[in-house]
């Protein structure tokens, strides 16, 4: 599966770290790459932030911000007590795959108090990736009901925390009452060919959803 992501092609940008290697669409000027975003949506904590880290091939932007005891009231720490830092704005990456296909990664804020900035954040997107976290089923289900009543294309990734008891995609898909034309997936934020799997997956249903555009 590793054959997916494209080979870098030799040499580096001096405006890149030593292991930002330059894509052959970066260095042709010939070949125009298809640039498609996806978002990273899903409840705090989830696992977002670690998602787009794994996967992207550049540093990826990311707006931490140390949690305080301002946030006790608001953000539930019971599930996830090593969690010291949250998104308050978005997490950006990026990840060339084969054919010249570059998928921008923005991940949202999941508190809340953040959504607002949920239609900026999916404004041109061609679908998103709600992550889910079976100790805490209930708190996906904003994320699930904003992308089905706004239209967009999307897929449920399960994120599967070592300690937590593992399920099957049906019984999350029952529990969550997904419909079936809606993919899932269990999956692991940290491993990058996990998430490569994910992205691809949810490529693959916009492409089959999404009505082809007249030429």
């Amino acid at each position: 599966m590793d054959s997916v992501v494209s080979d870098a092609s030799p040499g580096v940008s001096p405006l890149l770290d030593d292991e930002e290697q330059l894509q052959a669409w970066q260095t042709d000027r010939t070949r125009a790459p298809i640039a498609t975003k996806i978002v990273v949506a899903g409840g705090f904590g989830v696992g977002k932030t670690t998602l787009v880290s794994t996967v992207s091939e550049i540093t990826p932007l990311q707006t931490e911000a140390l949690m305080t005891e301002a946030s006790e009231e608001t953000d539930d720490l019971t599930d996830t007590p090593e969690k010291l830092t949250t998104t308050v704005a978005m997490d950006f990456g990026r990840i060339t795959l084969d054919d010249d296909l570059v998928l921008y990664l923005f991940g949202t804020p999941g508190q809340q108090r953040f959504w607002f900035m949920w239609d900026d954040l999916v404004r041109g997107a061609i679908g998103a990736v709600v992550l889910a976290d079976t100790r805490r089923l209930a708190d996906c289900f904003p994320a699930l009901d904003y992308f089905e009543s706004s239209g967009l294309p999307y897929m449920v990734a399960v994120n599967h925390f070592d300690g937590s008891e593992r399920f099957e995609p049906e019984d999350v898909r029952e529990a969550l009452t997904i419909p079936a034309r809606i993919p899932v997936m269990i999956m692991d934020a940290r491993r990058r060919i996990s998430v490569i799997e994910t992205l691809l997956a949810l490529v693959g249903h916009a492409l089959d959803v999404t009505p082809e555009q007249p030429r």
